[in-house]
């Protein structure tokens, strides 16, 4: 049985180790320098690439919490994931950054 909707489509690189999500869910980031809000732009189960006006710079420790969607995950209702993890790798545009990070610590919360 899936918990995806028929329009969600799951994108594999032959070089990635995970399937990423196309999901766009919105984030707090907590920096050394304060909350950044970010939007995901994909999620897979050992990272996530972030799309903002601006974000921390590679190796930057972050830590943030997302819902993530019961169709997603399976369950009745969201699941909250907590996640501690540092950027990896960073792009830039005229309009937007983006930042790629691998989520070393996660832990399920509570509702």
């Amino acid at each position: 049985m899936s918990y995806l909707p028929p329009s969600f489509a799951l994108t594999k690189d032959p070089v990635r180790t995970a399937v990423r999500f196309p999901l766009r869910l919105q984030v707090s980031l907590q920096t050394p320098e304060g909350i950044l809000e970010a939007m995901t732009e994909n999620v897979s189960a050992s990272g996530l690439l972030l799309v903002a006006r601006k974000l921390p710079g590679v190796d930057t420790k972050v830590e943030f919490t997302m819902a993530m969607p019961s169709a997603i995950m399976g369950t009745a209702t969201d699941v909250k994931v907590h996640c501690v993890g540092r950027v990896v790798r960073h792009q830039q545009s005229e309009t937007e950054q983006k930042a790629a990070v691998v989520i070393d610590e996660y832990s399920l919360e509570a509702s």
